[in-house]
C-alpha cells in the first residue's frame, strides 16, 4: 500500500505546530496503525530527520496510551477500536490520512502527537478508589452482589482512561470517564461508605483541571473504544445531586 500522511508536528508546548506531509510506499494492509508510524520513523531516522513522537505501550488495546486523532476521529474510523488495534486494511491504497493529537484545553500538547493526560490521573487520585485497608482480596462469595450491579460495575470498569471521550467532546468534557469511575465503585458494596465524598471530590478536580461541562451531545460514547455507555453520566449526575442536595455536602 501507498499512503499519504499529514502529521501534526510540534516541537513543544510553546511551538505553533503544523501539519507536515509524508509518503509511505511500503505499507501493508496487515500492519497496525502504530506499525505504520514505526515504519515512517525508521525511515526518518535513517534520513537524519526527527522521528514523530507518539504515545504507545501495550499495543493490545488495554493501556489507552495510543492517543491520536485519525481523519478527525479519536482512535480512527473503526468502532470500538484503539489506535494500536486499527489496521491499514480499513484504508484504501493511495489514501490521504491526517493524524493529529487529542485536542482539549486539559490535554496540552507535549510534542507532536503526545499530549499530557495526567489530569485524568489527578481525577482518579482525588477519589477514584476505596481507602479502607481490607488486606487480601476476600472470598468471592463472602459479599453478595446482585448480578445486575456486578455487570454494570464490570462494564464501567472497562474504561482504560485513554481520553478519547474528551477529544471527541465539543466542550472538552471528561464526564464519560468520570461517570465510568463513579459508576464502577458506586455499584459495589465496598464503594458505598465513601460514595458521596468521592463524587464531590472528583467533580471538583474535573472542573479545576479545565475540562468542560457536559451538554449530552453523546460524541464521547461514540468515540469510546471500550463502548462505555452514556448512562454512566446519568449515574454521575444522580450521585452528585444526592451528595450535595439538602446540605449533605457543599461542592
Amino acid at each position: 500500500m501507498k499512503l499519504n500522511l499529514k502529521i501534526w508536528r510540534q516541537n513543544g508546548p510553546d511551538d505553533r505546530g503544523r501539519l507536515v506531509g509524508y509518503r509511505v510506499d511500503d505499507a501493508d494492509e496487515d500492519m497496525s496503525f502504530l506499525e505504520l508510524l514505526d515504519v515512517l520513523n525508521e525511515r526518518l531516522v535513517l534520513d537524519g530527520e526527527e522521528p514523530v513522537a507518539f504515545d504507545h505501550d501495550c499495543r493490545e488495546g488495554i493501556c489507552g496510551a495510543c492517543s491520536m486523532v485519525i481523519n478527525g476521529e479519536p482512535h480512527g474510523p473503526q468502532k470500538a477500536t484503539t489506535t494500536c488495534q486499527l489496521h491499514l486494511r480499513h484504508f484504501r491504497d493511495g489514501e490521504s490520512i491526517t493524524i493529529e493529537p487529542f485536542r482539549a484545553a486539559a490535554f496540552p500538547v507535549v510534542r507532536d502527537l503526545v499530549v499530557d493526560r495526567s489530569a485524568l490521573d489527578r481525577i482518579v487520585a482525588s477519589g477514584g478508589y476505596i481507602s479502607a485497608p481490607t488486606g487480601a482480596a476476600p472470598e468471592a462469595h463472602s459479599t453478595p452482589v446482585p448480578k445486575e450491579n456486578a455487570d454494570r460495575a464490570f462494564t464501567a470498569a472497562a474504561c482504560i482512561g485513554c481520553g478519547a471521550c474528551v477529544a471527541a467532546c465539543p466542550n472538552g468534557s471528561a464526564s464519560l470517564f468520570l461517570g465510568a469511575k463513579i459508576t464502577h465503585l458506586g455499584e459495589l458494596p465496598q464503594g458505598q461508605p465513601e460514595r458521596s465524598d468521592r463524587v464531590v471530590r472528583m467533580v471538583e478536580t474535573h472542573d479545576t483541571e479545565g475540562f468542560g461541562g457536559c451538554t449530552n451531545t453523546g460524541e464521547c460514547a461514540v468515540a469510546c473504544p471500550k463502548e462505555i455507555p452514556l448512562d454512566v453520566i446519568s449515574q454521575l449526575n444522580r450521585d452528585y445531586l444526592h451528595a450535595t442536595a439538602g446540605g449533605r455536602r457543599t461542592a
